[in-house]
């Protein structure tokens, strides 16, 4: 694996665990045996490799997306399926998701730049919930608002057990099962119409 890669793996667990204030270019380099000037080589400052690795972490999180739309119907299915895919991440990876939920703790401009990386992905959905909308499959609402609250309802759920586990709160499979199927209950009922 080249070094690059081995920083911004290093780095993306550490910001994801310990924020971006707890994390130290130097005991990052003493962790992956390396010197602090070679990361600096790479990633000429804290906030480079912060960018770095929340870019990575919005690409990992759009491509397993991607995945789950193309592999589901419209409709419900589609939410349903996402949401499944986003709590795997959080179980495979759950560093990526304490990262994006740390740039939102850090704000501007780290964000900012984060809004950016996001925006095809928020765009690609609100279209597809007007369409939903429109055919009747979900509640008439603000598509984009919809987008952003459902965004935000997913990924505190998904991250939940990290943050009760910090708190030592020890998180079972069965615990995550049972968070995620409550998650999608709620959903269910707050976005699919009713059958008149």
């Amino acid at each position: 694996m080249k070094t690059s890669d081995r920083i911004l793996i290093a780095a993306t667990i550490a910001f994801g665990e310990n924020g971006y204030d707890g994390t130290s270019l130097d005991s990052l380099a003493q962790e992956l045996g390396i010197r602090k000037q070679s990361i600096l080589y790479y990633f000429p400052t804290k906030e480079a490799l912060l960018d770095a690795a929340v870019a990575d972490a919005i690409g990992v999180l759009g491509t397993v997306l991607s995945e789950a739309v193309r592999n589901s119907e419209d409709g419900w299915e589609r939410i349903e399926k996402m949401v499944r895919r986003v709590f795997r991440l959080a179980i495979q990876r759950p560093e990526l998701l304490g990262l994006l939920r740390e740039v939102s703790r850090l704000g501007p401009p780290t964000l900012t730049k984060a809004i950016k990386g996001f925006d095809p992905l928020i765009k690609g959905a609100t279209k597809w919930l007007k369409t939903e909308m429109a055919k009747g499959r979900i509640v008439q609402s603000d598509p984009y608002l919809l987008v952003l609250s459902v965004y935000s309802v997913i990924m505190g759920a998904a991250t939940e057990g990290n943050l009760l586990e910090a708190i030592g709160i020890q998180q079972t499979p069965r615990d995550v099962v049972l968070r995620r199927k409550e998650l999608l209950r709620f959903l269910k009922s707050a976005l699919v119409p009713i059958p008149k």
